[in-house]
Formats: C-alpha cells, structure tokens, sequence
C-alpha cells in the first residue's frame, strides 16, 4: 500500500464532491476538491494528485478539457452521467484512464481508487 494516496476529485455538483471525498476519507484517502476547472488545473500544480476524478461537464472549461492540460503523468478517471461513445472516446483521447458513470456504487469508486493509488 502506497504511503501518499491524495485524490483530487473535481464536479460542479457540490454534493458530488463531498460525497465522494466523505467516502475516500473513511479509506484513510487525502482528497482536495475543486468546483471547476480552472480551479482543478491549480489545485493540481499545488497538491499534485496521486489521481484526478474529473466530471465532464461543468460550466466554463469542461472535464475534456482540463484532462488534456493536466500534466501527462497525472492518472484521471472521468467520473460522469454522459455515457455516449463520442464523449468516452474524447475523454480517453484527453488521456483518462478510465470512466466511472454516475451514479456508481461506493464499491466501484474504492475499486477504481485502489487499482490506481492503493487501497486501505
């Protein structure tokens, strides 16, 4: 198990992220949230994130978008409602690693968070 597991989980649904954050906190998970993306862009130059869960739309500068600019080593899961081909295709072509539909179970989440950055 990796000593540093820091998630920054990224929506512009506030109740998204808290529980999100509230459910990888219980797994002893550091998580730092952002509400959009310009936000998320900075918040991950500063906290440097083991793994980025990113929503794809939100206003301004959509999830695509942000996963593109975030440095190449920063491993993203799109965490989502939009489950069209083109949008999956493009969110990989960004450089996600995965997507997680919304709504998921708290088993999915754990699952992916672990295979990325190591389980509690």
């Amino acid at each position: 198990m990796a000593d540093r597991r820091v998630v920054l989980v990224v929506d512009d649904e506030a109740i998204t992220r808290e529980v999100v954050a509230a459910m990888l906190e219980i797994e002893g998970v550091e998580v730092h949230a952002a509400h959009d993306g310009a936000t998320a862009l900075e918040m991950a130059q500063d906290v440097r994130p083991d793994l980025v869960l990113l929503d794809v739309m939100m206003p301004g500068m959509n999830g695509i978008e942000v996963c593109r600019r975030l440095s190449g080593d920063t491993r993203v899961v799109m965490l989502t409602a939009t489950a069209d081909d083109d949008t999956r295709r493009a969110a990989r072509d960004a450089g996600a690693e995965a997507y997680l539909l919304k709504p998921f179970s708290a088993r999915d989440l754990y699952a992916v968070v672990e295979e990325r950055v190591g389980g509690a």
